[in-house]
C-alpha cells in the first residue's frame, strides 16, 4: 500500500511539475524561447500544447520569417487533434496568405480534405459534402498534375455517391409514409441527377411503383389517367432495362394496370 501510494505521489508531482514548466513557457517574453519550445512540443506529437504556443506566437512573429512555418504548423495542429473545421478555416487561409509558398497546393489539398472527414453519414445535412466536392473539383482544375490527384477524384466519387444515397433515402422515405406522388417525383429527380447512376433501374422502378400506388388511391375520374402513365412508363422501362432483376414485379404491376383501366372503362 505503501509503495502504491508513493507511486501515485511521484505521478501527480510529476504532472504537476509538467504544468507548471507549461504555464511557465505560456508566461515567458522570451519568444524565441516560446517558439523553440513549440517546435519541440510539435516534434514530440503533443500538439494541443503546441498550438496553444503557436497561437500566441502569431501576432509576434507575423510579417517575419518564421510567420509562414508558424502558421503552417499552426494549421497541421488543428488537423492532428481531427479538429477538421479549424484545421480547413486555417488551411484555407495559408493559401490566401501565402500564395505563392511551396506548400500552397499541399494545404489546398488539406482544405479539401478536412470538409471530406467533416462530411457526415448520409441521413444527416450534407452542406460538406458540397463543399467537399466544389473544394476538391477546384483542386484538381488548378493542379491537374498533382500527386494527390488520384486521392482527390477517389474522395470526390465517394462523396458524389453520398448524395445520392441521401437523395435516394429521401425518396424511399416518401414511399415509406405513403406520399406516392412525391415519392415518383423524387426518385424521377434521383434519375436526372445521376443520370449514370448503377441504380437507374432501381429508380425507375420505383417511379413506376409509386404512381402505380397513386394511381391505386386517386380519386376515379383520375385513375384512368394514371393508370395509362403506368403502362407507358412500364414500356419504356421493359425496353432501358431487358435484364432488370425488377422485371417480373413490373409485369406485375403492368398486368394489374391493364386489369384496373379495362375495370373503369366498362363502368
Amino acid at each position: 500500500m505503501y509503495r502504491i501510494s508513493t507511486l501515485l505521489l511521484l505521478v501527480i508531482i510529476g504532472l504537476q511539475s509538467c504544468k507548471s514548466s507549461f504555464e511557465t513557457i505560456q508566461k515567458s517574453k522570451d519568444y524565441d524561447l516560446k517558439l523553440k519550445k513549440a517546435n519541440e512540443f510539435y516534434d514530440s506529437k503533443q500538439y494541443t500544447k503546441a498550438n496553444t504556443l503557436y497561437e500566441e506566437l502569431l501576432t509576434i512573429f507575423k510579417g517575419t520569417k518564421n510567420f509562414e512555418q508558424i502558421y503552417y504548423r499552426y494549421a497541421y495542429s488543428f488537423y492532428y487533434n481531427k479538429s477538421y473545421l479549424a484545421a480547413s478555416y486555417h488551411f484555407k487561409n495559408f493559401t490566401d496568405l501565402f500564395p505563392k509558398s511551396d506548400k500552397t497546393e499541399e494545404c489546398e489539398y488539406l482544405n479539401s480534405l478536412c470538409l471530406y472527414k467533416l462530411s457526415p453519414k448520409y441521413t444527416l445535412d450534407q452542406s460538406n459534402t458540397v463543399k467537399s466536392i466544389g473544394e476538391m473539383q477546384m483542386f484538381i482544375n488548378t493542379h491537374p498534375k498533382s500527386k494527390h490527384l488520384k486521392e482527390a477524384n477517389k474522395m470526390i466519387d465517394e462523396s458524389r455517391e453520398k448524395l445520392e444515397q441521401k437523395d435516394r433515402y429521401s425518396a424511399e422515405l416518401y414511399f415509406k409514409i405513403k406520399e406516392y406522388k412525391a415519392a415518383a417525383v423524387a426518385f424521377e429527380n434521383v434519375i436526372r441527377k445521376y443520370p449514370d447512376s448503377d441504380f437507374n433501374d432501381y429508380y425507375q422502378f420505383m417511379v413506376i411503383k409509386s404512381f402505380f400506388k397513386y394511381a391505386q388511391f386517386s380519386i376515379a375520374d383520375k385513375q384512368d389517367q394514371r393508370y395509362n402513365r403506368v403502362v407507358a412508363d412500364i414500356k419504356d422501362f421493359e425496353e432501358k432495362f431487358p435484364k432488370s432483376p425488377y422485371r417480373e414485379e413490373i409485369r406485375k404491376i403492368n398486368a394489374l394496370s391493364l386489369q384496373a383501366i379495362k375495370k373503369l372503362n366498362k363502368s
